[in-house]
């Protein structure tokens, strides 16, 4: 199928809208994460940390996807905060996942779908290129995105920079764990969060491997 067809095909649903319980749930889902697992690095406790900290990286995911939607009940100035923030904390410009993962939807698994290049890739080959990943989601967003994206993506980035300047420089120890541990979220995200959803289904691609239809 043409992605033409693909589109003209599927039933095009906002993502559902939030009531209080939930707004403040999707919001906050965050935050112990991060409060748990920072509090176990500062007493050097890194090993119980580690569980936190992915649960930390995983839970940022989910907000900061919905996020990129503008499905988190929140105010313009208020996502684009989350999106922000969270940027920071995961190390990586999220302003630059936006542009590239509404293009996933857009394109999705065709040439012009950098996010969804891992789909193509056998496994291992999606866990090393993690790193080519992340830079690429970057590059394109600076080639092919507007003057808006590319302002939020270098304030993101100068943002995270001036975090780890910080942490490295006053020996943060806890931050410089947590930092590293983002990185390598960061690095096996071309796994985790597309191959696997989307390996082998090239063929249906409006179909990801965690929907039942």
């Amino acid at each position: 199928m043409t992605h033409q067809e693909i589109i003209k095909k599927i039933e095009w649903k906002d993502l559902k809208k939030l009531n209080t319980k939930e707004l403040l749930i999707e919001n906050n889902i965050t935050i112990p994460w991060f409060l748990f697992s920072m509090f176990l690095a500062f007493y050097e406790h890194y090993l119980l940390a580690i569980p936190f900290s992915a649960y930390f990286f995983l839970t940022s995911l989910r907000q900061v996807h919905n996020g990129l939607h503008n499905s988190l009940g929140t105010s313009k100035f208020l996502t684009w905060f989350t999106l922000f923030s969270n940027s920071i904390l995961i190390i990586t410009s999220n302003h630059a996942f936006k542009f590239n993962h509404l293009r996933h939807h857009k394109y999705c698994l065709s040439e012009e779908d950098q996010e969804g290049k891992s789909a193509h890739m056998t496994w291992y080959q999606a866990i090393f290129y993690g790193p080519i990943h992340l830079i690429k989601i970057h590059t394109i967003t600076w080639k092919l995105a507007n003057k808006k994206y590319k302002k939020n993506m270098l304030l993101e980035l100068f943002a995270i920079g001036l975090f780890i300047f910080s942490a490295f420089y006053f020996q943060l120890i806890w931050l410089q764990y947590h930092i590293l541990m983002m990185v390598l979220g960061e690095f096996l995200m071309s796994f985790f969060a597309v191959w696997l959803v989307h390996h082998d289904t090239s063929e249906k691609p409006e179909f990801a491997r965690t929907q039942r239809n």
